[in-house]
């Protein structure tokens, strides 16, 4: 019997292994107090892209970013979780991350927004690159402090200095992440298709 659990199990984890890929907080708790000082709560939301509209929307948030998503990091069905940031009754505003691919493997763009969706803080929960401390700089990571989507062209993305110009690659990834991250915040929470 135990020879038949393990073939199954084998045979099932391949599966398991291309399933969608989400971006979590680590420590909700910790990061939610450490983004919004005074908040008393928040709530966490589960969206994805083929409960909230299927190929439509997918075609949409394509459009709007300039490119075709692609890999394990952006199927239909990845779950995205919003947090909703809460004093009392009040939004103080949403934390949201994606998955974007880098270099040397998947980086997790984090963005702490105002209840508007401008951008109030900014960090990488996971990078993976030979220049991941300059990119982790806290000089890096004030540039997108203020912007919103309107702030990203349809056809790119603001003029931002990258910290690293051997690390180009990585750089581009994360302003893609976070216009990725800013245009899905759009479609799931402000209800703004264009």
């Amino acid at each position: 019997m135990r020879t038949v659990c393990l073939a199954l199990s084998l045979l099932l984890l391949p599966h398991r292994l291309f399933a969608a890929v989400g971006c979590d907080l680590n420590d909700p708790d910790r990061d939610v107090a450490r983004l919004f000082p005074g908040s008393t709560g928040y709530k966490t939301d589960y969206l994805s892209i083929k409960d909230r509209g299927g190929a439509a929307l997918l075609a949409r948030v394509e459009s709007r970013l300039g490119d075709k998503f692609q890999g394990l990091y952006e199927t239909m069905d990845v779950p995205y979780t919003v947090y909703t940031v809460m004093k009392g009754q009040d939004v103080l505003g949403y934390i949201h991350g994606v998955n974007q691919k880098g270099t040397y493997g998947g980086i997790q763009v984090f963005l702490a927004l105002d209840p508007t969706g401008v951008i109030k803080g900014f960090y990488f929960q996971k990078l993976t690159s030979r220049f991941g401390k300059q990119l982790r700089s806290p000089e890096f990571g004030r540039q997108f402090i203020g912007l919103s989507l309107k702030d990203f062209p349809p056809a790119g993305y603001p003029d931002l200095k990258n910290p690293v110009p051997e690390a180009q690659k990585d750089f581009r990834a994360a302003l893609r992440g976070v216009k990725k991250n800013l245009i899905l915040m759009d479609e799931f929470v402000f209800g703004r298709t264009k």
